[in-house]
């Protein structure tokens, strides 16, 4: 079978960068790439003038064949109070592609169901996957929501990948100047050595 191309395995990623989700944002990554898909995020985006990064986000987004949007972080943030709108932003942005461009896929996750029905109404019939905050829960979050793809390993083989990539992602952020995964680098990094984890231990079982 030809195996699809770069964007029809594009996934644009939408999820909160800080510490407290790190260990979900490295479960959605390595879930993603087990299925066979290539992550795609606002962290491979300079931060430039605002018209143009605005520009960049919504190409990146168009050139995905789906996107994940992660809204279980969306309220305030507790540090600084502030709400944080990034990730509806984006997520508002999607469902424009979609508009125009109806190959794209938006699919949501959150943390606790109905949530989302009080907290952004105007999704109301769209149901969010539910992960409980839980890397197993992301995983199996993605199970629900990638049905159709070719490739489609099992909940134990995803586990079994993420095992490997977590001790990777934590030697990885030790590694990194600004201690976190929520950078370009790290970004790249993180993407090329799953693909290395999953190429050389556990692809093979998988066919």
């Amino acid at each position: 079978m030809q195996r699809a191309g770069p964007r029809e395995r594009s996934v644009f990623i939408n999820v909160p960068f800080d510490a407290e989700y790190e260990p979900l944002y490295v479960a959605l990554i390595a879930g993603l790439i087990g299925f066979g898909f290539i992550p795609r995020c606002v962290l491979e985006i300079p931060s430039t003038g605002q018209a143009v990064r605005l520009d960049r986000i919504l190409r990146c987004i168009r050139g995905c064949r789906f996107s994940v949007h992660d809204l279980s972080r969306a309220g305030a943030d507790p540090h600084s109070r502030c709400a944080r709108f990034n990730m509806p932003f984006e997520l508002g942005l999607a469902v424009a592609v979609r508009l125009v461009d109806p190959d794209h896929e938006w699919v949501l996750f959150e943390t606790r169901p109905f949530r989302l029905q009080r907290s952004l109404s105007d999704l109301n019939g769209f149901d969010p996957h539910i992960h409980g905050g839980t890397q197993a829960g992301v995983l199996q979050a993605l199970r629900n929501a990638f049905q159709r793809t070719q490739r489609r390993p099992n909940l134990e083989d995803l586990r079994s990948l993420l095992r490997e990539v977590a001790g990777m992602a934590a030697d990885l952020r030790t590694q990194s100047r600004s201690k976190t995964l929520f950078d370009a680098t790290s970004f790249r990094e993180l993407v090329r050595a799953t693909n290395l984890i999953l190429e050389e231990h556990h692809r093979p079982r998988w066919r």
